[in-house]
């Protein structure tokens, strides 16, 4: 099954992806300032889904890639697809799956590291 995975980047906001059910990362959201905000985003996204525009692209060395929009506000980016077949593939993994897509917050530091901050001072 396919899951969004939140996750805390080191500079304090948080992100989330959307991962095909085999494990491959397909689209990143933008990032958050509170886990509450991302947890939010995506229940906005799947109550306006039909409402979600795919804009697609494609880079000058070939590769496709898309961003999801409402409104021209852009809310993730997808990764860059060598195929056109791969891109496609991608795209009805995230309509067929995005409902029912499991919510996994793996924001919170199960090892309890040290951040920078920590090891090197604030100075």
């Amino acid at each position: 099954m396919s899951a969004f995975v939140i996750s805390l980047k080191e500079n304090g906001k948080y992100k989330y992806t959307f991962e095909h059910r085999r494990g491959k990362t397909l689209f990143t959201s933008v990032e958050y300032s509170s886990l509450d905000a991302a947890q939010d985003n995506i229940v906005y996204l799947r109550d306006n889904f039909d409402a979600l525009n795919f804009m697609r692209f494609k880079t000058p060395s070939g590769k496709y890639f898309f961003r999801l929009a409402i409104a021209k506000k852009i809310y993730g980016n997808s990764r860059r697809f060598n195929t056109e077949l791969r891109f496609e593939k991608a795209l009805e993994e995230i309509q067929a799956n995005f409902f029912q897509a499991e919510i996994l917050d793996l924001s919170f530091d199960i090892f309890n590291s040290p951040s920078a901050e920590d090891i090197f001072g604030t100075d």
